[in-house]
């Protein structure tokens, strides 16, 4: 049998350009070709689709839980386990699970979990985000600040080891807590730096991103805003071609116009991209979750603690990815880059993912002409169905 697959029966984004009346061909978990009906193989295996979108997988650098689980409260493999599968439902085929503040144990078992990961090849494991708690108090949002503190040495040493150890370690820090010299050393080590939950203000956070911080974590939520004679970080971000920068398209955590002049306003070669910044209902009818012994509540399409506090979102790659459609007016194919070739490329991963080019990693989503997610692949296995 051939290890030649062909997908056809629905329209195919390759990430820049669309395709009409095409195949997609994939072997042994890549792309090979997109081709013209005719001109598909006649060795090669045939997976019907019945129209719609075929479109690269998404890619999600802020994932906090899926299916029931948050990966605070159960930092294991098998939690990273249950957090991937509950986002391929929702298009997701690379995600970094996310450690929000926590202890200095918690944060061991997280990388130990992620390295064990790494090694069992979980599909669509893509590696790991530790939000904090190297974080500015005065931005906390949702993080426990009994929790939050300076980075040590200690805590430098673990995370550059980290980085060596994992696929991609993205690291959130706020650029008061953490100086140049300490960015420095974990990009230097292999770990991608974001700056959030930061009060910094404009020449801050150009220091930041001099010394080699290359992104910022969920623009405009929990950072210093842009100001008339102080930027703050937001100023920073947009005014920094190079960063890139995660976006919380839910219409809660952002207004609709401050999003439509940010991706205005925003020059490459660094992009805004989307994240969904999920907790643990993802996947489920869960109505209340718990995090360092506070109770977060669901509802009206928020996720808040007992004070009003926004908590994560609630919110999946595909309905991100609608309401930059739907609500800002943007085409298709640039929302879709949004969530998989823009975050793809902020971690340096765009050889591989995030576009379903020639030599790419076959993961992929079929939706319907709705935009509902029907299937969804990665590295040329069908992960879940509708």
């Amino acid at each position: 049998m051939s290890d030649l697959t062909a997908v056809l029966g629905a329209r195919i984004f390759d990430g820049d350009t669309w395709h009409g009346h095409a195949a997609l061909l994939v072997e042994f978990g890549y792309v090979v070709g997109i081709v013209q009906l005719g001109d598909v193989p006649a060795h090669a295996q045939r997976v019907e689709l019945d129209g719609g979108l075929l479109v690269p997988g998404f890619v999600d650098l802020q994932v906090n839980g899926g299916g029931g689980v948050l990966f605070n409260n159960s930092p294991t493999l098998d939690a990273i386990r249950t957090i991937c599968r509950a986002h391929a439902q929702f298009g997701t085929t690379a995600l970094l699970p996310t450690l929000i503040t926590d202890t200095v144990e918690i944060n061991e078992q997280a990388i130990a979990a992620g390295v064990a990961a790494h090694a069992e090849r979980v599909p669509g494991f893509a590696g790991l985000h530790l939000e904090g708690p190297h974080l500015a108090l005065s931005r906390k949002g949702t993080h426990d600040p009994a929790l939050i503190r300076p980075m040590g040495q200690a805590d430098l040493e673990r995370l550059c080891s980290a980085a060596s150890d994992l696929p991609r370690l993205l690291c959130t820090i706020a650029a008061e807590t953490v100086p140049p010299d300490q960015i420095a050393r974990l990009v230097d080590a292999g770990a991608i730096v974001s700056i959030g939950h930061s009060d910094a203000g404009y020449d801050l956070a150009i220091a930041a991103f001099d010394a080699g911080a290359s992104m910022a974590t969920h623009l405009f939520n929990a950072m210093s805003q842009l100001g008339n004679r102080e930027p703050g970080l937001v100023g920073a971000v947009l005014d920094r071609p190079d960063v890139h920068a995660g976006l919380i398209a839910d219409g809660i955590h952002v207004h609709p116009a401050t999003m439509a002049a940010a991706l205005r306003a925003k020059q490459g070669p660094g992009h805004i991209f989307l994240v969904t910044d999920s907790m643990s209902q993802t996947g489920t009818d869960l109505k209340t979750i718990e995090l360092n012994g506070r109770t977060i509540t669901r509802a009206d399409g928020a996720l808040r603690l007992a004070d009003g506090t926004l908590a994560g979102a609630d919110l999946d790659m595909i309905d991100a990815v609608n309401f930059v459609i739907d609500h800002l007016g943007y085409e298709p194919g640039e929302a879709l880059r949004m969530a998989s070739l823009y975050p793809a490329r902020a971690i340096g991963a765009d050889d591989r993912i995030g576009h379903l080019q020639v030599g790419a990693e076959a993961s992929f989503v079929h939706l319907d002409d709705s935009r509902h997610v029907q299937s969804t692949w990665i590295a040329g296995e069908k992960v879940w169905a509708a």
